[in-house]
């Protein structure tokens, strides 16, 4: 039962650490693109990726 005086307050203190960490990483916009760390590295550095252009378009549009 003695343990008990130990595991409460280390788990208090970690479930603090916690949550400060996720305040810090909040207000310092940790969370602000998900999705974008995930596609850019993906993509090459050397290539330089470019929108198709409507010229290109119209050609692969087998309806006209």
């Amino acid at each position: 039962m003695n343990i008990l005086l130990y595991l409460i307050p280390i788990a208090l203190t970690l479930g603090v650490l916690g949550l400060a960490a996720f305040f810090w990483a909040s207000k310092n916009n940790q969370f602000d693109d998900l999705e974008g760390e995930a596609y850019r590295m993906l993509r090459d550095d050397e290539e330089e990726i470019t929108p198709p252009t409507s010229a290109a378009i119209q050609k692969a549009d087998p309806s006209n």
